[in-house]
């Protein structure tokens, strides 16, 4: 038996299909999941290259505060975006982020 098929709609990289009205609630919404994933992104490459230097070198002292401090913003950054997130719209409602199917 050969590896299951990849479902591509779970595994492709998110992207907007609208038009980009910085008022439509699903557009604000991706912005803040985008900017989350930048401070994810910026946290994990900063913080990972700051302890592999200390390993090298002499350590500092305050090192595990800032990234306990750091990771605590992270964490509320993601509560946040969570609680932000807008209520679903009703099918046909006009401004849905994903383009029509076509046959």
């Amino acid at each position: 038996m050969g590896p299951a098929p990849i479902d591509t709609a779970q595994s492709m990289p998110i992207r907007w299909y609208g038009t980009g009205d910085r008022t439509d609630p699903t557009y604000r919404h991706f912005e803040r999941v985008v900017n989350l994933c930048l401070h994810a992104t910026l946290f994990a490459a900063v913080n990972s290259g700051l302890w592999f230097v200390q390993e090298l070198r002499h350590g500092w002292s305050h090192l595990d505060w800032l990234t306990l401090s750091w990771g605590a913003g992270l964490v509320a950054h993601a509560v946040t975006v969570v609680l932000m997130r807008p209520a679903p719209r009703a099918a046909g409602s006009g401004g849905d982020a994903l383009p029509p199917e076509t046959p």
